[in-house]
Order: C-alpha cells, then sequence, then structure tokens
C-alpha cells in the first residue's frame, strides 16, 4: 500500500489521554533494550518480526516505536527495516488492541519518515488493508502480489 505522509492524522490528544488514563508512554527504544524488545516480538509475534526489530536497532535513532506501561511492552511499530521508506513490521499485544495504541505507533512511524524526507511510504506485507485505509487513507498498489516478501524463508512452527 501507499500512504501519503504530509497529511497524516494528528494523534497527540490520543496519545496524551493513554498516557493520562493508563500510563502508557510511546517512545523510541535505546541499545541497552535490544535484547528486550526484540526477544518480545519474537516470542509474541514471529522470528521473521523480531529479526526485523533487530536491523532497527542498526539505526540511530532506532527505526522503530514501542508503546510500553511500566517495565511491560504493548505494541511496536518499525520502519525502514526490511527495505528503504517501508513501514513495518508492527504489532500490539491482543489484551491492549482497540485503544488506539496501534493508530498511534503507525502514525509515530509514519511521521518519522516523513521527517527523513519521503512523501510517501510503502506498507508492505499488509494484512489488514481497510484499517490502512480508513487510518491513514493508504492505497493499494496495483500488481504488487508479487514483493519482497514473495520467497521469505520462515521459521517452522
Amino acid at each position: 500500500m501507499l500512504v501519503r505522509l504530509l497529511d497524516l492524522p494528528n494523534v497527540s490528544k490520543e496519545e496524551k489521554k493513554l498516557l493520562e488514563t493508563e500510563s502508557i508512554v510511546f517512545r523510541k527504544p535505546i541499545a541497552p533494550e535490544k535484547s528486550l524488545v526484540t526477544d518480545w516480538v519474537t516470542s509474541n509475534f514471529s522470528k521473521n518480526w523480531g529479526d526485523e526489530v533487530n536491523v532497527a536497532f542498526a539505526s540511530l535513532p532506532v527505526n522503530c516505536f514501542i508503546a510500553q506501561r511500566e517495565q511491560s511492552i504493548l505494541g511496536f511499530a518499525c520502519f525502514e527495516c526490511t527495505s528503504k521508506n517501508f513501514f513495518g513490521p508492527t504489532g500490539v499485544l491482543t489484551s491492549e488492541r482497540g485503544k488506539s495504541i496501534g493508530k498511534i505507533l503507525l502514525i509515530k512511524a509514519l511521521e518519522a519518515l516523513r521527517q527523513m524526507g519521503y512523501g510517501y511510504a510503502i506498507i508492505g506485507g499488509v494484512g489488514p488493508a481497510s484499517y490502512y485505509e480508513k487510518t491513514v487513507g493508504a492505497k493499494i498498489i496495483e500488481k504488487s502480489e508479487k514483493s519482497i516478501y514473495e520467497n521469505l524463508l520462515k521459521q517452522p512452527k
């Protein structure tokens, strides 16, 4: 999917509300947290996503945002890990969904891509296309069924 980065929705009020009501902080993790974040993503989502998070830590500042409450990670969103100008992977714990955590992480990551100089971003390997259409006005890129993920090796379950 393709997202125009010049007119992203403002989520500052939603972020402030989650901080005040649920003590949820949104931020970029730092190097001493690499193993904790990578291991959390691997155990809650997949080894492949954990590997992408590992790549996010190769950039300074880190190309990832997390949502945390005290010492617990609730969600994450990475960008420019698998390919230049790509958003993802991203995920929120099932128990924390429906609170706008994913939306805030998405917008923060897309804003970071805009600050890097991009006017548009690519969301690759899209699961819920309707979510991205509704939240950030993303559009399907025609003939993109074949992508960089086409022959991806995956860890057996």
